[in-house]
């Protein structure tokens, strides 16, 4: 008997609500989620920090994963960063002094934010996807389109980056 295979998010058909245009931003944000759940099972937490060969630790990475989809979604919705996005941005890589970032908790609030930009996904009009999003205080020229594309095509990237960590980590670890 032959054992089935668990099929990407995108092999799975549309996303329900989010316009036709939007689902391939849908299917990534979902697939990282998944890969995120798959590499962070039973990571051990004294790894968090580790910077193998001067690289991004797993908990930057985490954090970033998170950091990105919101400040991107952020500016997609025509809104300029808070300041606690600001200073979020800031502590992206570093442990907290005054509290824990404990895997799961960095994990969990991925998760949310996944979930945030999927309703917000849903609440998008496919008219608006060429509308101008200015980036930032220089107002660097996107479209709402470009900074949806880029916040599901940059978690992919840190998703693979992540991958690389664990890897070379676990083989540390083995040594």
């Amino acid at each position: 008997m032959a054992q089935s295979k668990k099929l990407e998010a995108w092999q799975s058909g549309p996303v329900d609500g989010v316009p036709a245009l939007l689902q391939p931003v849908a299917h990534a944000l979902l697939q990282a989620r998944e890969e995120v759940h798959t590499l962070m099972e039973g990571f051990p937490e004294e790894l968090l920090w580790e910077q193998p060969a001067g690289v991004a630790s797993v908990g930057f990475h985490l954090q970033h994963l998170k950091g990105v989809i919101e400040r991107l979604f952020t500016y997609a919705r025509g809104e300029q960063l808070s300041e606690e996005q600001l200073s979020n941005l800031r502590a992206e890589g570093k442990p907290a002094d005054d509290k824990a970032y404990p895997v799961q908790d960095l994990v969990r609030n991925f998760d949310r934010q996944v979930d945030q930009a999927l309703e917000q996904l849903r609440r998008t009009d496919e008219a608006s996807l060429t509308d101008f999003r200015g980036v930032g205080r220089a107002q660097l020229p996107s479209t709402v389109l470009g900074l949806l594309f880029h916040a599901a095509e940059h978690t992919m990237r840190h998703v693979g980056q992540l991958l690389v960590t664990i890897k070379v980590l676990q083989r540390k670890e083995q040594a």
